[in-house]
């Protein structure tokens, strides 16, 4: 069956810098999750043997004030692209993009003609990608992305958690929103870090400093 119809499901969370007080309130497996600076479609590959991408939908629109930043104004026409991650036939992430239509020149321009090839793929095999801080957001059962989830028949869960980041690609900005589903690795009891560990738990102490600082 198709998941078309849910489309599109939107991200409405309270957005916030990673601190060390709301990190105590997730598991250590989560927060490596969450603030892993690398390419989560390269993790999600690592920890299976079938990976593939499911295109929700896309659409021209118009930021919002709730998805606004720095980068990206409120009212800018932008590329909403939403989409799932699977692992093994497991929905393991839902990822909403944003992709400022003044973005999509140059080679940017296959940006928006993707279908199911992995954004993360794209964005990470280019050199002058520049990942600006994480901010993170907790979802409940009254939010679209949770009826998303129960639609996939997975597990309850009274809270979900997603990050977002902004982007620069050959000094062009994009986000990136990512909320992973309740049946994903990230909720595991047991760790699933791959091989790097050490540089991903620097990566969190960077990103609580970096907010810290500013």
């Amino acid at each position: 069956m198709t998941k078309q119809h849910l489309f599109p499901v939107t991200l409405a969370g309270q957005w916030q810098a990673p601190s060390e007080a709301l990190l105590t309130v997730l598991s250590p497996n989560l927060s490596n999750w969450l603030l892993d600076q690398g390419s989560l479609t390269a993790r999600l590959k690592s920890c299976c043997q079938q990976f593939r991408v499911e295109l929700l939908g896309q659409q021209q629109s118009f930021c919002s004030e709730l998805e606004a930043n720095e980068l990206i104004k409120a009212g800018e026409p932008v590329l909403v692209r939403e989409v799932l991650l699977y692992c093994d036939e497991v929905a393991q992430v839902f990822a909403r993009s944003l992709l400022p239509i003044s973005s999509l020149t140059g080679d940017e321009q296959q940006l928006a003609n993707l279908g199911t090839q992995p954004l993360g793929q794209v964005l990470f095999n280019n050199p002058s990608l520049i990942r600006q801080r994480i901010e993170l957001a907790s979802f409940s059962i009254d939010t679209d992305v949770v009826k998303l989830a129960l639609e996939l028949k997975q597990k309850s869960r009274e809270t979900l958690w997603g990050r977002r980041s902004v982007f620069m690609l050959e000094n062009k900005p994009l986000m990136v929103a990512e909320v992973f589903l309740p049946d994903a690795f990230a909720y595991s009891k047991k760790s699933s870090l791959p091989k790097g560990q050490g540089k991903i738990q620097a990566s969190i102490q960077a990103n609580i400093k970096d907010h810290d600082v500013n």
